[in-house]
């Protein structure tokens, strides 16, 4: 029978052995085709839609979420068409605890992080994946983009995606080796276009076929970050300083910024050089955000925090290369463990935008090696001044 790369095969290994798999259905097309994918490859294939929200209608609509009762509805649709078995599991409760309230407290304390991250970590691969075992399902296969390579020893290793512009394995780096070992992407190995992707999804009969994707955070239902924060935060009035703590300009609540902003800093007069200015830091201790040129931002080096390695956690520095946001390139670096909580990264050329609560995915070709969240940076500028 087909059947995907790295395709999970406990308990009784063997070539071709057909699995119970629970299949995670947003409403979108990925997920969609991924279903009817490991339905045809001869699965034993049950979908699932996970209710996120206590109050669905104030998620996001009207295009690729996984939130909306309208994506439920979509990909009960979608399961009857593939001919499987449907449920809407409801973890509304622990996604708002480990998602939607670590997203408000990282941005209260000045970080920037990111939920589609925490969402694999913490939802699909964790409360998800548990359910999923515990009902006696051998995998949850999701649409993702990325590819789970077997080897000879029967260890796992996650690799990106065939196709690059579509690879997603930044947001699949925290999955650990027990995490693969029950893992399915059946789109990470296909080079096409989302084009053909569609076009698959209509020969299927699938409606989401022509469903437009989207980019923003499922759970801000207009796309408004600063003003879904602003309501659970509160309005904090605060100075905006340049770097040597000249007051430049106020704000209304320092988590509104991050780390390399240039667009909204709502400063009413340009800097003495007449360039634009960037965030630079944000202190929540003060509610200060500091501006500054966009030299200033280089980066040189990093500690990120809570490392989790897809496989053997390395003892040794190592050459990789980092990826630091999900649809960001890959640039090359040194990391080093320290212990088992610090990762010590050092960049070979100088990077921009890089802000503490982001993660770091590091690579090897195009192996995940891990991935862990950004504690603090080292400026080239605050090095050369010392």
């Amino acid at each position: 029978m087909t059947d995907f790369p790295g395709a999970p095969d406990s308990q009784a290994p063997r070539k071709g052995r057909r699995l119970r798999v629970l299949a995670a259905m947003s409403g979108g097309v990925d997920s969609a085709v991924a279903a009817a994918r490991a339905a045809e490859a001869g699965h034993d294939v049950t979908g699932v839609h996970l209710a996120l929200s206590a109050n669905p209608q104030s998620f996001r609509t009207g295009a690729r979420g996984c939130c909306t009762i309208e994506d439920s509805r979509d990909a009960r649709r979608a399961a009857d068409v593939i001919g499987i078995p449907f449920y809407c599991w409801d973890l509304a409760e622990r996604f708002r605890e480990d998602v939607v309230e670590d997203f408000v407290a990282e941005y209260q304390a000045g970080r920037t992080p990111n939920p589609c991250l925490r969402c694999n970590e913490k939802i699909k691969f964790a409360a998800l994946l548990d359910k999923a075992l515990a009902l006696g399902f051998d995998a949850v296969c999701t649409g993702h983009y990325a590819t789970v390579v077997v080897n000879e020893d029967g260890t796992r290793e996650l690799h990106r995606a065939s196709d690059m512009a579509k690879d997603q394995s930044y947001v699949l780096g925290v999955l650990d080796e027990r995490q693969l070992a029950h893992a399915m992407f059946p789109l990470g190995d296909t080079i096409t276009t989302k084009e053909e992707i569609r076009a698959e999804a209509e020969r299927r009969g699938l409606a989401v076929a022509k469903k437009p994707d989207s980019h923003d955070i499922c759970f801000i239902a207009d796309g408004d970050t600063q003003g879904f924060l602003a309501k659970r935060l509160g309005r904090a009035e605060g100075d905006i300083v340049d770097e040597s703590g000249t007051r430049v300009g106020t704000h209304e609540g320092a988590y509104g910024f991050t780390i390399g902003q240039r667009k909204g800093l709502r400063i009413g007069h340009p800097a003495p050089d007449g360039k634009p200015r960037y965030v630079l830091d944000i202190s929540p201790v003060n509610n200060t955000v500091t501006v500054g040129p966009a030299e200033a931002l280089d980066v040189i080096a990093l500690t990120a925090i809570k490392p989790r390695w897809c496989g053997v956690a390395p003892t040794e520095p190592g050459t990789y290369t980092a990826q630091l946001r999900a649809h960001g390139g890959e640039t090359p670096v040194t990391a080093e463990p320290v212990g088992d909580s610090e990762l010590r990264v050092t960049f070979t050329e100088p990077v921009r935008g890089v802000a503490p609560g982001q993660a770091i995915v590091l690579y090897d070709g195009t192996r995940v090696v891990g991935s862990a969240t950004i504690a603090a940076t080292e400026r080239a500028a605050l090095r050369a001044a010392q």
